[in-house]
C-alpha cells in the first residue's frame, strides 16, 4: 500500500517522502513470496470489485513504464463442493458470492462441474461432487517485483525515499500530526500510514481493533515424471482457492509453479489461521517441520496428483486483521490530517494499486472518493478509531 500511494501521489505532481524501516521489497510484512492471487470477482464484498478492476489497468500500465512482468494473468478457479455454503474469511457461501461479483460486473467467467473440472486439470485430485468458478483474467500477482516498479516509479516523478528509518512516535497535538523518526522530525500536511501489521503501535487508539496474525506460505517439491499435461506450469495451471469442506478452516490455496529454470520445481500452497495473535517482534519466523507436516497432511495430500511430501522452502508473513475481514482506510476523527490504510485482513494486494490511486486523490484533493468510502471507521461494522 504504501509503494501504490507514494507513486501515485508522485505522478499527480506532490512533494511525498516515503519512509520504512526497511528496505522494500523486504520480508518483514505482508508482501512477499513470490506471488499473490489476484481474482476480479472478489467473494469479499461487491465495494472492492471496481479497486481490483482498477488495479489490473494500473499494473498494465505500469509493465508498460517499466518494462517489468506485474501480473500473470493464468486464470483463477474457486473450487467449492455442490449443495455446501462454505465460507471464507468469515463470509458464508463464498462461492455464491463470488458468483454474484462476477455477474454485477460482467466479469468473464465460467461454471465448471467436476468432470469439466478433470478434464481441463487433471492435477487436482477429485471426489466428484465438486463445482468451480472459473475466472480467466485472474492470475498470478508478482508482489516484489510490483513493489520494487511502483518505487521505481514514484523516484522518476521526484518522490523523495527514505529507507533504513524508524517512525517511532506520530504526535497529534490541535488535530494536526507529527511524524518523529530516528533521523529527524516531520510537520507534513498530509500523513498517510500504511504500515500494516505495526499500525497499532504507530496509532495507539486502533490497537483494540486490529489483531496481527502469523501466516505461513509452503513451496511443496513436484514429481518431475507427471505427463506434460498435468505439469504445473502457468500454461497448464491456475491460481487456486479450494474450499473443500463446510468449515473455514477446511480451505487452502496454490500457485503455478512459477520457479526459476534450474531450481527444483514446486509450488506454494498456503492456508490461514485465524486462532493466534501476535506481533512484528514476537512473531515466530521459523516454521517447524510439524507445521509443514501438517499442512501437507491436512490440505495437499490426496488432493494435488504429482505434488509430494518434500519442503522446497517456507515462509512467514503477517496479516493486520480488521473487524469482518473488512479494510479500514479513512481519516482519523482526533486528526484529519491523517489517513490510515492497510489493515486490509490478508486479501489486499490485488487492490493495492487502485487503493493508491484513491487514496493519493484523497489526500490531494481533501476529499473521500465514492470507491474508498465503504472502508471508513462508520461504514465498517465494529470498528473504531
Amino acid at each position: 500500500m504504501g509503494s501504490a500511494i507514494t507513486c501515485q501521489l508522485a505522478r499527480q505532481g506532490a512533494k511525498v517522502v516515503a519512509i520504512d524501516q526497511f528496505t522494500p521489497p523486504h520480508t518483514h510484512g505482508s508482501t512477499h513470496g513470490e506471488s499473490r492471487i489476484t481474482r476480479q470477482a472478489v467473494g469479499e464484498g461487491l465495494a472492492l470489485v471496481p479497486l481490483v478492476m482498477r488495479s489490473h489497468q494500473l499494473w498494465r500500465e505500469m509493465e508498460a513504464q517499466t518494462g517489468e512482468v506485474l501480473l500473470n494473468a493464468c486464470g483463477g478457479l474457486l473450487i467449492a463442493r455442490e449443495g455446501e455454503s462454505a465460507a471464507l474469511h468469515g463470509l458464508n457461501d463464498f462461492f455464491g458470492r463470488t458468483f454474484h461479483a462476477a455477474n454485477t460486473f460482467g466479469i468473464a467467467h465460467e461454471r465448471l462441474d467436476a468432470a469439466d473440472i478433470a478434464a481441463r486439470y487433471p492435477q487436482f485430485v477429485l471426489g466428484g461432487d465438486e463445482v468451480a468458478y472459473f475466472e480467466p483474467g485472474a492470475g498470478v500477482l508478482y508482489p516484489e517485483a510490483c513493489v520494487q516498479a511502483q518505487l521505481m516509479l514514484a523516484a522518476r516523478h521526484g518522490a523523495t525515499l527514505n529507507f533504513g528509518e524508524t517512525v517511532q512516535h506520530i504526535s497529534i497535538n490541535g488535530g494536526r500530526a507529527r511524524v518523529e523518526t530516528d533521523r529527524a522530525r516531520y510537520a507534513p500536511g498530509t500523513t498517510i500510514v500504511a504500515a500494516g501489521a505495526w499500525t497499532p503501535q504507530l496509532l495507539p487508539s486502533l490497537a483494540a481493533t486490529l489483531i496481527v496474525r502469523r501466516q505461513v506460505m509452503h513451496w511443496f517439491a513436484l514429481d518431475d515424471t507427471m505427463p506434460l499435461a498435468s505439469t504445473y506450469m502457468p500454461g497448464n495451471f491456475p491460481v487456486f482457492i479450494w474450499l473443500w469442506g463446510s468449515d473455514e478452516g477446511a480451505s487452502f490455496y496454490g500457485f503455478p509453479d512459477i520457479g526459476a529454470d534450474g531450481e527444483v520445481r514446486a509450488i506454494k500452497v498456503a492456508t490461514e489461521q485465524t486462532e493466534h495473535a501476535t506481533t512484528p517482534e514476537a512473531i515466530n519466523r521459523t516454521v517447524s517441520a510439524a507445521e509443514t507436516a501438517a499442512m501437507y497432511a491436512r490440505h495437499v495430500a490426496g488432493k494435488l496428483r504429482g505434488v509430494t511430501a518434500q519442503s522446497v522452502r517456507t515462509a512467514t508473513c503477517l496479516y493486520t486483521v480488521a473487524p469482518a475481514a473488512n479494510f479500514i482506510i479513512d481519516r482519523l476523527p482526533e486528526a484529519h490530517d491523517v489517513i490510515v490504510v492497510s489493515a486490509c485482513s490478508g486479501h489486499g494486494f490485488k487492490h493495492s494499486a487502485g487503493i493508491g490511486e484513491a487514496v493519493a486523490q484523497m489526500a490531494m484533493k481533501k476529499l473521500t472518493p465514492a470507491v474508498l468510502k465503504p472502508f471508513g471507521f462508520a461504514a465498517s461494522s465494529g470498528m473504531t478509531a
